[in-house]
């Protein structure tokens, strides 16, 4: 009886240990994203782009179910680093995909690489990760936060804009916008003005411009601020003035707030939802019809963040125990990107192309931004160079 029970017991055993390989454990992934106050549009096309993305996968990646759980970072480092802990600690990720800010990927990245989770970011792409301080857990499927501003001055500098007037929020994706901005540009700058994050009154700047005439503005306004500068330019009688070129002040996630004051602005993306591709068109249509709004580069780079984590999955074939093996998946990077050409640096941050767009008023009565030009190629940032793979 004993000997039978002795059997019972190891035979109990293997199964348990069995039961994994059978039926693999549902695969979790986390999203720290800004989901409440005046920017919560932003996290939210994140969010809806991400899980458009996993319904068009079949809610499966590498044959895996998947699990997501959403945390609302509110905007503050504090909160998000509480959150991350609880998404690693108690919610046991295994992926963690967000945030939309860099002051809260600033914040964020040490607790969440420091435990070998990898990190995909759909949106902050500061510089402080691009070059010495790369980490093999740490992923972009957006851009180096210069890069964007950097076709604006490219643009500033092509049209012969002698005088420009620089307006940016004070923090470091601000900080960094002006740098970007400057790579290109060596025209005069008659003011730089960096206003608190949050400002939504921009009356004592829009004063400013007036009386220096600036041949253009420069600005990154992102979330609230920016729908507020576009209503208050327009108000003070500068839009058939003086040209707005700007990066994530006029695109989806503000034009439906901004309507005919934003249109005819110039931004600088890394898509837009006019790009001519199967792939791009079958998610514009798929998200109007999921969500009623027009998905913006957000939307976009949080569709991208799932179909980058399904490609590795895919490749390790649901085991994600080696993590060499998956960080080698994720720099792979095989997937067809909604935007095109894409691969993933050696920093961990794309190799795309860049556009100019311009806001436009769509027949359904829609807004959207549309592609003016490209500006750049295959375009790797700058600080690439600085990083050891696989420091």
């Amino acid at each position: 009886m004993r000997q039978q029970m002795k059997w019972a017991a190891a035979a109990a055993a293997c199964a348990v240990l069995a039961a994994p390989a059978a039926a693999q454990e549902k695969l979790k992934i986390g999203l720290v994203l800004t989901l409440s106050g005046p920017a919560a549009s932003l996290g939210q096309q994140v969010r809806d782009g991400f899980s458009l993305a996993v319904k068009d996968l079949g809610g499966k990646m590498g044959g895996r179910e998947v699990e997501i759980v959403v945390a609302d970072d509110e905007l503050k480092p504090d909160a998000a680093v509480t959150k991350v802990k609880g998404l690693l600690e108690r919610d046991k990720v295994d992926f963690v995909v967000g945030p939309v800010f860099s002051n809260i990927l600033q914040a964020i990245h040490k607790p969440v690489t420091d435990t070998k989770t990898f990190l995909i970011s759909p949106n902050a792409g500061p510089s402080s990760y691009a070059g010495r301080n790369c980490s093999p857990f740490f992923y972009v499927t957006s851009y180096q936060n210069d890069q964007v501003h950097e076709i604006l001055g490219k643009v500033a500098q092509d049209r012969g804009y002698k005088r420009v007037y620089v307006m940016v929020p004070n923090y470091q994706a601000g900080k960094d916008s002006a740098a970007g901005f400057k790579l290109d540009y060596k025209g005069e700058i008659v003011e730089e003005s960096y206003v608190p994050l949050g400002t939504l009154d921009f009356q004592v700047e829009l004063s400013k411009i007036s009386s220096l005439k600036p041949d253009a503005v420069f600005t990154f306004m992102p979330g609230g601020m920016g729908v507020s500068l576009v209503k208050q330019y327009s108000q003070a009688g500068l839009a058939d003035k003086i040209p707005v070129l700007s990066a994530f002040t006029v695109d989806e996630s503000t034009l439906p707030a901004q309507q005919d004051a934003a249109v005819g602005m110039f931004g600088g993306a890394d898509w837009a939802p006019d790009l001519d591709n199967p792939q791009s068109k079958k998610f514009v249509a798929g998200y109007e019809a999921a969500y009623n709004s027009v998905p913006g580069t957000y939307a976009m780079q949080g569709y991208d963040a799932a179909s980058l984590i399904d490609s590795a999955v895919k490749a390790v074939k649901g085991d994600l125990s080696n993590k060499d093996a998956v960080a080698a998946a994720l720099k792979k990077a095989d997937f067809t990107s909604l935007r095109g050409n894409f691969k993933i640096n050696v920093n961990g941050y794309p190799i795309q192309d860049f556009y100019l767009t311009k806001v436009a008023k769509r027949p359904d009565g829609k807004f959207q931004t549309e592609i003016v030009q490209k500006v750049f190629e295959n375009y790797g940032d700058r600080y690439a160079k600085e990083c050891t793979p696989g420091h």
